[in-house]
């Protein structure tokens, strides 16, 4: 049987390399609010823009990003999966079987030359269903530190089985990379892909109106106890204790909102939460500086958001924020470390020049490294070669509209496709 997918997955791909035109599906779990799904549109949207038949599978329910991908056209599936906190274990895995049967059938009949799943449900689903349905190339994304997933024998299982069927794996950051290398020893099939950011991101933005007179210290990021903010606010009363007073603006929500009310409460600083916005782009016009206090970080969208506003951004040394912020384009401190983080901001706030030149030098690499155009190139260069690797044995697959008219930067991402030190 293996033999005969193999048969059919090779028929697969040369078809691809006659005809040039390139079918890409990708695999989420929804289409809530975050940054793997906000990549995912963004890739299928930019995709679908070049011609490209790009298409996203859902696991479970939609969500407010689901409006994004049908307003760029692409077309979106629900494949009817159910989680155990809404149906229950049996009933879960019931509608798990059969609705995993409904994707082989689906991939079968709609015949994708790549399969693309996001986050661990996805390829633990995806991976499997790509290899028995022959799909030509089924890639892992990830987008989680290894210490976020939570680990048990089963998880671990299922992860290693997903890493081995899958044909590539593409890690945001070099740290995510490294992991997988040690943890999994998977260095041959993997390729480090920055996110990437849509053209709006570089556009100047209206200052969204807030009363103070304060300087203001800007945060984007769910309120969850692994994003640190309490740190922040321990940081933020600290300055006001050394004469520098600031208003803190929070932008997201989640578990962690309670108890950071009543933080600020006790500590009498001034904070405003703001809860999920839309106009990201205002708040990061209005403030003076970013903070991104975080205690773990696959990369970090909200990050590379700032770096693109011209924001001079403080953040922690944690996953793959030192490859956004290294090299001059931002400050860098210890996590959990209220006083470095304290003096970094202070810096911030009291050294123009160094504001300048961060802002200056952020806002030119991310010009350079990480819009959607080169985002979309790089997958495209990527699916290419490890194709022709598999495939072919002369020059890369073309996999793409003749005339999308793009030039795509073969290096694979900003750190040249490395992994652990490991080229291609």
């Amino acid at each position: 049987m293996m033999s005969s997918l193999k048969r059919r997955r090779r028929r697969r791909s040369r078809h691809l390399a006659g005809t040039r035109e390139l079918r890409v599906f990708y695999m989420i779990g929804t289409m809530g609010i975050g940054g793997a799904e906000s990549q995912v549109v963004l890739r299928a949207a930019e995709m679908r823009a070049r011609g490209i038949d790009s298409r996203v599978l859902l696991l479970f329910d939609g969500g407010p990003f689901e409006a994004r991908l049908r307003d760029a056209g692409v077309p979106v599936t629900h494949l009817r999966f159910r989680t155990i906190s809404a149906a229950g274990r049996w009933r879960a895995l019931l509608y798990g079987i059969a609705a995993f049967c409904r994707l082989v059938r689906l991939l079968r009949r709609t015949r994708p030359h790549v399969l693309h799943a996001h986050l661990f449900h996805a390829y633990a689903i995806g991976v499997p269903a790509g290899r028995l349905a022959g799909v030509p190339l089924v890639v892992a994304g990830r987008h989680t530190p290894l210490t976020i997933i939570g680990w048990s024998r089963l998880t671990s299982l299922v992860d290693r089985t997903a890493n081995r069927l899958a044909d590539h794996i593409v890690p945001v950051s070099q740290s995510i990379a490294d992991e997988l290398v040690s943890r999994f020893r998977v260095r041959h099939k993997v390729s480090v892909i920055h996110n990437g950011l849509p053209p709006a991101a570089f556009l100047p933005q209206n200052p969204a109106p807030l009363e103070t007179e304060l300087p203001v210290i800007v945060c984007v990021s769910r309120l969850h106890p692994l994003k640190g903010h309490r740190y922040l606010l321990d940081a933020t009363a600290l300055l006001e204790r050394r004469g520098l007073k600031c208003t803190v603006v929070l932008i997201g929500d989640g578990p962690e909102r309670g108890r950071l009310e009543r933080q600020v409460e006790e500590l009498g600083i001034d904070v405003r939460f703001l809860g999920f916005r839309t106009d990201v782009g205002a708040w990061l016009a209005r403030a003076e500086i970013m903070v991104h206090p975080t205690l773990a970080e696959a990369l970090g969208n909200c990050v590379m958001e700032a770096m693109a506003a011209g924001l001079p951004t403080v953040s922690t040394t944690v996953g793959g924020v030192p490859e956004l912020l290294g090299e001059g384009r931002g400050l860098l401190v210890p996590p959990a470390d209220v006083t470095a983080l304290a003096d970094a901001i202070q810096r911030l706030l009291t050294d123009d020049a160094l504001a300048e030149r961060l802002r200056a030098s952020a806002r030119a690499w991310v010009a350079d490294n990480l819009t959607s155009e080169k985002l979309v190139d790089r997958y495209l260069s990527t699916y290419s070669r490890v194709m022709r690797q598999k495939f072919t044995t002369g020059p890369d697959v073309p996999i793409g509209p003749r005339d999308h008219g793009r030039r795509g930067d073969r290096t694979g991402s900003p750190a040249g496709d490395r992994v652990s030190g490991h080229g291609r």
